[in-house]
């Protein structure tokens, strides 16, 4: 018999997180290399769930408690293969593409700074990610006003000109 359940990452507002499955235990040096060769100074917090041998959790950041929000998160997802990224003063568009460039990586569930619920499966051998609940639902189309908030806020931080 299989249970469901939906894990809420802890992380405060400023944090974004990118959530993934990978399948190799270099998968933890392999992202850590991706993140500070791509954002010089960069501030994260990485754990990966290993899903065979020893079954630990591995873990590596730049910043302490960035590096154990990853581990309790992970920990509390507790899938098999599973990674979180925890990213603060950075965006993943900054370094995304570069981890799903990972030849382990085998995919990205979500990269968000939203609050977050990760649906998990969990069965006899383990749990599994089916999926996140990534933010609140559409509350209607935006406007002509809307349009303008986020084309302005894209060239205020830097993102188009």
């Amino acid at each position: 018999m299989a249970e469901l359940k939906l894990i809420k990452v802890k992380k405060p507002a400023e944090v974004n997180v990118i959530l993934g499955q990978s399948h190799f235990i270099k998968t933890v040096e392999d992202i850590y290399e991706v993140l500070v060769s791509c954002v010089p100074g960069i501030k994260f917090g990485l754990a990966f769930a290993e899903s065979s041998g020893a079954c630990k959790i591995r873990s590596e950041g730049s910043d302490p408690g960035l590096k154990a929000l990853a581990e309790e998160n992970i920990s509390a997802i507790a899938a098999g293969h599973s990674f979180i990224v925890m990213l603060k003063d950075s965006y993943p568009i900054n370094v995304l593409n570069a981890i799903k460039g990972i030849p382990e990586v085998c995919s990205i569930y979500c990269a968000s700074a939203n609050p977050l619920e990760v649906a998990v499966i969990e069965g006899d051998s383990g749990r599994g990610i089916l999926g996140v609940i990534d933010g609140a639902s559409p509350k209607g189309v935006e406007t002509a006003e809307d349009i303008s908030w986020r084309r302005g806020l894209l060239r205020k931080i830097g993102y188009k000109l």
